[in-house]
C-alpha cells in the first residue's frame, strides 16, 4: 500500500510516498481502509520535529481521518468490517490503510461525506473543549476569535454561536471575515499581517478594544500568539479569559504579567490531545456531543481545499503557507 512518509527532518519538500506493508489486524484493534484525512497545523510542525509529539521515522501525517472498518481483532464489539468511522490518530493518517485501537473509532452517519468527517474531530474537539471546558463559555458572553478562518478558528466561530455568544472574528484579511461572518460570526475585524513593531502593537491594541466595545472580551480565543497575543489580552474584560491554543504565527509571544492584575483575568492553556488521552471517558462524551451538533445542522466543517494522497506534502504546504480558509483534506483512492 502507499503511504506518505517523513523519514527525514524538514519541510513539506522532504516527504515522500513509498510502498510499505499493509497492516494486519491484531487484539484490540482494527484495520481501516482510509478515505479522507484532515490536514491540521500540527502536521506542519511535526515533520519539523517543532512539535510536542515527535514520532519515530519514518511516520506518515496526519492526525485525523475517515474510512471503513477493513477487518477487526480479536475482542472487538464496537466496530465491524464495512462500517463508516472517523478517528483522531496523532499521526500516521496519510496512507491507505492504518491499524488503530478500535476504542479510538466512531462511527459516522451514512449522510457524512468522508471529507467533511475527516475534517471533524480534531478541530472541533479543539475548540469544544476550549470554549466548554477551559473558559466555561456563557450564553450572552463576547469571544474574540484570532485565526477566524483557520480549521480551529472556524469550528470555534460556530461552536461559539452555538453557545449563544456574540462572536466577532479577527482574520488576515476581509475574505477570511466573510468567511467566519458566513459560518455565524455577528461582526469581524482584519487585523493584517505581522510582525509588529510597537507602535503597529499599540494599533492593532487599538483596533482590538473597538471591537470589544466598552466592557472588552469575556473570551477570547487565540490560536495565533506571535505579535497578536498581548494587544489581544489588552482587550480583554475584567475577569475574562485568554485561552492559548497555539502559535500558527511562529512566535511564542511574551505577556507582561501586569495585564492579568489588572484585568482580573485568566490565561488558559488547551491541549486537547492530553486532555482526551487523561480523561477518556470525558472526550469521548465530547464527540457524541460535537457529532449531535452536526446532526442538528449547527456545525459544519469548511473544506477549501482537496489533495490526492500522491499529493500530500502539497496539502501540507498550503496549510503552512496560511492561505488556506477552513480545512484542506488529503483524498484517498
Amino acid at each position: 500500500m502507499k503511504a506518505v512518509l517523513s523519514k527525514v527532518v524538514g519541510g513539506p519538500e522532504t516527504l515522500v510516498v513509498e510502498d510499505i506493508p499493509a497492516p494486519e489486524a491484531k487484539p484490540g484493534y482494527a484495520v481501516i481502509s482510509v478515505k479522507a484525512v484532515g490536514v491540521n497545523f500540527p502536521d506542519v510542525l511535526m515533520i519539523e520535529d517543532k512539535y510536542q509529539a515527535k514520532p519515530p521515522r519514518p511516520f506518515s501525517p496526519g492526525g485525523e481521518l475517515s474510512g471503513v472498518v477493513k477487518a477487526v481483532g480479536e475482542g472487538v464489539t464496537n466496530v465491524k468490517v464495512g462500517d463508516r468511522i472517523l478517528a483522531n490518530t496523532g499521526s500516521g493518517g496519510m496512507a491507505e490503510e492504518v491499524l488503530l485501537p478500535a476504542n479510538r473509532l466512531w462511527h459516522i452517519p451514512d449522510a457524512m461525506p468522508h471529507d467533511i468527517a475527516a475534517a471533524f474531530i480534531l478541530t472541533y474537539g479543539t475548540s469544544w473543549h476550549a470554549l466548554k471546558d477551559r473558559a466555561d463559555l456563557k450564553a450572552g458572553e463576547t469571544l474574540l476569535v484570532l485565526g477566524a478562518a483557520g480549521g480551529v478558528g472556524l469550528a470555534a466561530v460556530e461552536l461559539g454561536k452555538a453557545m449563544g455568544a456574540r462572536v466577532i472574528a479577527a482574520c488576515s484579511s476581509q475574505e477570511k471575515v466573510d468567511l467566519a461572518i458566513k459560518h455565524g460570526a455577528d461582526a469581524g475585524v482584519v487585523y493584517g499581517r505581522g510582525p509588529f513593531d510597537r507602535d503597529g502593537q499599540k494599533a492593532l491594541g487599538a483596533l482590538f478594544k473597538e471591537a470589544g466595545g466598552e466592557n472588552g472580551f469575556d473570551v477570547i480565543y487565540d490560536a495565533i500568539g506571535g505579535d497578536y497575543a498581548e494587544p489581544a489580552l489588552r482587550a480583554i474584560a475584567w475577569e475574562g479569559r485568554y485561552l492559548v491554543v497555539g502559535f500558527a504565527a511562529g512566535d511564542i509571544p511574551k505577556i507582561p504579567l501586569n495585564l492579568t492584575l489588572l484585568k482580573g483575568c485568566q490565561i488558559v492553556g488547551v491541549f486537547w490531545g492530553t486532555w482526551a488521552a487523561r480523561n477518556p471517558e470525558a472526550f469521548a462524551k465530547s464527540i457524541d456531543e460535537l457529532l449531535e451538533l452536526y446532526a442538528q445542522g449547527k456545525v459544519k466543517p469548511h473544506v477549501s481545499e482537496r489533495f490526492p494522497l500522491e499529493r500530500g506534502a502539497d496539502a501540507i504546504a498550503h496549510l503552512g503557507s496560511r492561505k488556506a480558509m477552513g480545512k484542506v483534506v488529503v483524498t484517498v483512492g
